[in-house]
C-alpha cells in the first residue's frame, strides 16, 4: 500500500502569484501598445523616403523639360504622375495619363494603420506638389536668384542671379490613427505632414546637348585652362625632334591641357539605335 504525503503550501505563495499576474498586466498596458506602434514608425519613414524621391522626380524632370530647352511638363500632369508612381500601389505600371484612384487596388498595401485604415485617404488632397521656397503653384515660382555673383564675380557669366536655382517640393498629409483609444496616443492626434524639397540648377547650367556643354567649357573665363589648349607641351617637341620610334616612345604625347575635346564621352554609332 502506497502512502501519499501532502505538503502544505506556504501561506504567502498565493498572494505572490496574484501580485506577479497584476504586475504583468500593468506592464502589458505599456509594452504591448509599444510593440504594436513600432511598425507605424517604419511606415512613416517609408513614406518620408518616397516623398524625397518624388521631389527629386519633379526637380530632375525640370532639367529636361523647361522653357529654355523645349517646354514645361504641365503642373497637373506632374502631380498626377507623383501620386500614382510614388504613393499608390508599388506595383503600379508606368503609363502615360495613369491617375491614382482612392480605392484599394491603387493604394499601397503597407501604408495602413493597425486597424486597416489607409494612411493616405485622398491622393488629390493628401499629396501636393509645389514650387520654390514660397510653395507656389507654377514652375516659374520654383526659381530663386543666387547671391553667388557677389563673392564670385566671374560666376555672373552663368546669370545665376536671374533664375538659375529651381526648387521642387512635395508634401504628404498622413492620416491620424482613430481617436478614443489611449493605447495609441499620441498617434491619434499627431497631424503629421511630411515635406521634402530638391533644388537643382537650370537655365545657364543646363546644356541642350554635349556640344553646348563643350562650348561653355571652352569659355576662357569659366575655364582658363582652355587658353593652353593650343600650346604644344615640351614632351611633344622632344618626341618629334628625337624620333619617338627610335627611343621606343612611339606616338606618346604630353597632356592636353585645357582641351575638353580630348575628354568627350563619345557613344559608338551602333549604340544609338
Amino acid at each position: 500500500m502506497t502512502m501519499r504525503r501532502w505538503r502544505r503550501k506556504p501561506s504567502g505563495l498565493s498572494s505572490q502569484q496574484g501580485q506577479a499576474l497584476t504586475e504583468f498586466l500593468v506592464a502589458s498596458l505599456v509594452v504591448v501598445p509599444l510593440f504594436l506602434l513600432i511598425p507605424m514608425i517604419g511606415k512613416y519613414q517609408d513614406m518620408a523616403h518616397n516623398t524625397l524621391m518624388a521631389s527629386r522626380y519633379v526637380a530632375f524632370d525640370a532639367i529636361t523639360r523647361n522653357d529654355r530647352v523645349n517646354s514645361w511638363k504641365p503642373e497637373a500632369q506632374l502631380a498626377q504622375e507623383v501620386q500614382r508612381r510614388f504613393f499608390s500601389n508599388s506595383r503600379a505600371p508606368i503609363k502615360t495619363g495613369d491617375a491614382a484612384g482612392n480605392f484599394r487596388s491603387h493604394r499601397n498595401g503597407m501604408w495602413t494603420d493597425p486597424f486597416g485604415n489607409p494612411l493616405l485617404r485622398d491622393f488629390d488632397q493628401d499629396v501636393r506638389v509645389s514650387y520654390g521656397f514660397s510653395g507656389g503653384a507654377t514652375h516659374n515660382a520654383g526659381f530663386s536668384g543666387s547671391r553667388d555673383g557677389a563673392p564670385f564675380p566671374l560666376m555672373g557669366r552663368f546669370d545665376l542671379s536671374r533664375r538659375g536655382i529651381y526648387t521642387a517640393n512635395v508634401a504628404v498629409t498622413v492620416a491620424n490613427l482613430p481617436a478614443g483609444l489611449r493605447l495609441i496616443t499620441p498617434f491619434d492626434d499627431i497631424n503629421l505632414v511630411i515635406n521634402r524639397s530638391t533644388t537643382v540648377l537650370l537655365d545657364p547650367w543646363t546644356g541642350r546637348n554635349p556640344q553646348d556643354v563643350q562650348t561653355r567649357l571652352r569659355d576662357s573665363v569659366v575655364n582658363p585652362g582652355s587658353l593652353l589648349a593650343n600650346i604644344r607641351p615640351m614632351t611633344d617637341l622632344v618626341v618629334d625632334g628625337l624620333d619617338g620610334r627610335i627611343l621606343g616612345l612611339g606616338d606618346i604625347r604630353g597632356p592636353r591641357l585645357g582641351d575638353v575635346q580630348f575628354w568627350r564621352d563619345v557613344v559608338p554609332s551602333d549604340r544609338l539605335r
